[in-house]
């Protein structure tokens, strides 16, 4: 797919993986959206890449609609959608209010399907298109201490597959990135900092480099670092031994 010109809307700009991939759209010469909460933080990447801003916060379901016609209103057409803003909660699951529970399933789960589908008859408009959602290894293999956040990545990976079937044949490609554990502000706002001494936090940008080769080259899923693929595989092959490895060692974060 051709960057140069797309109008790539990105959501969670404000820092983080969403910050730094608007970076690289911008270096590949796209024309960006950003959003997020953070307007000052926005601004400052408005400037330096030349994208216009759109705030606000995807926990307001009904307000999608409205951002949706504010995008197309504006730029006329998208031909990029990156679903990557997110939130975590970490800690017993007993502890968890409804109110918590509720949040992080719409900001991780219904917000990005729900922005899609705004978007979607915008993007089938388009030659050719792209639609990158940005997971999470905890999707894949279950993190203790991170239950609902686990169920909402796996179901935002099992959305995106569907969703991929469904547009086959179509100019609209579907592009997961599953990161690992990633050096950003995530984990501070979780509520709980990362402790553990392995696997290592990559930074942001490395995941930033999966998404822009999910849009560029069609890439349908990409795990960040490539070993996370092992995990998973086990986890799919041989269920109990995985159950054992994870419960002996630990499966929090």
């Amino acid at each position: 797919m051709r960057l140069r010109g797309a109008v790539a809307v990105v959501t969670g700009a404000s820092s983080g993986i969403g910050a730094a991939t608007a970076l690289r759209l911008h270096e590949a010469g796209a024309r960006l959206v950003l959003h997020g909460r953070d307007t000052g933080r926005l601004a400052a990447l408005a400037e330096r890449t030349g994208g216009a801003v759109v705030a606000g916060d995807l926990a307001d379901l009904d307000g999608i609609p409205a951002l949706a016609d504010e995008i197309t209103g504006r730029f006329g057409e998208v031909d990029v959608l990156v679903n990557n803003a997110g939130i975590g909660w970490a800690g017993p699951f007993g502890e968890m209010t409804a109110a918590d529970v509720r949040r992080v399933v719409d900001v991780n789960l219904t917000a990005p399907i729900e922005l899609t589908r705004a978007l979607l008859p915008a993007l089938r408009g388009r030659p050719e298109a792209g639609v990158v959602f940005v997971t999470s290894i905890a999707g894949r293999t279950a993190v203790a201490g991170e239950s609902v956040y686990s169920a909402v990545k796996a179901g935002l990976d099992v959305f995106a597959e569907s969703l991929r079937f469904e547009l086959a044949g179509t100019g609209v490609r579907i592009g997961v990135v599953v990161p690992g554990v990633v050096d950003t502000e995530f984990f501070a706002r979780r509520g709980r900092p990362y402790q553990r001494r392995s696997p290592r936090p990559i930074p942001a940008d490395r995941v930033a480099g999966a998404v822009l080769r999910a849009v560029r080259d069609g890439r349908a899923e990409q795990h960040v670092p490539g070993w996370l693929r092992l995990p998973v595989l086990v986890r799919g092959t041989l269920p109990g031994v995985y159950r054992a490895l994870a419960t002996r060692f630990g499966g929090s974060g």
